[in-house]
């Protein structure tokens, strides 16, 4: 019987699979019925995808957009809530477009069940989609 990996090894799992753009690996760590919301989400941009492959379909071509570089400064905390933690940390890397540095700063909410995100509420900056290029959503 293997051992479900924490939340926080669990996501420190998925920032591996998305600086090596494996993003099929990275949505097989959702729960079928997981849930990503985005509260700080602007105008034209979801602010909840609601099932593994909703999640799929919204970041399929994310590696396309934002080449990630690295994620430093990742701070998890523990909360009182089993299997749900708070995640502090930056993403940086170059916006393939227009080949600018890409920083974004994020705060999220994760939850995991069974060895599976079953919730992540991703806080990140909404002004950082303002550059050209950063807009992934609904590209092909």
């Amino acid at each position: 019987m293997t051992v479900p990996m924490t939340a926080a090894e669990l996501y420190r799992h998925g920032l591996r699979l998305l600086l090596e753009k494996d993003i099929p690996g990275w949505v097989d760590l959702w729960d079928e019925d997981g849930v990503l919301e985005f509260p700080f989400a602007p105008q034209g941009w979801p602010e909840r995808l609601e099932g593994r492959q909703a999640i799929a379909d919204y970041m399929r071509h994310y590696p396309d957009h934002v080449d990630l570089h690295d994620f430093p400064d990742v701070r998890i905390h523990r909360t009182t809530v089993p299997g749900t933690i708070v995640v502090e940390m930056r993403g940086v890397g170059r916006l393939v477009k227009t080949d600018s540095p890409f920083d974004m700063t994020y705060i999220a909410v994760v939850t995991v069940e069974d060895g599976r995100i079953t919730s992540y509420r991703d806080y990140w900056n909404p002004l950082a989609v303002q550059q050209p290029g950063a807009d992934f959503v609904g590209a092909n």
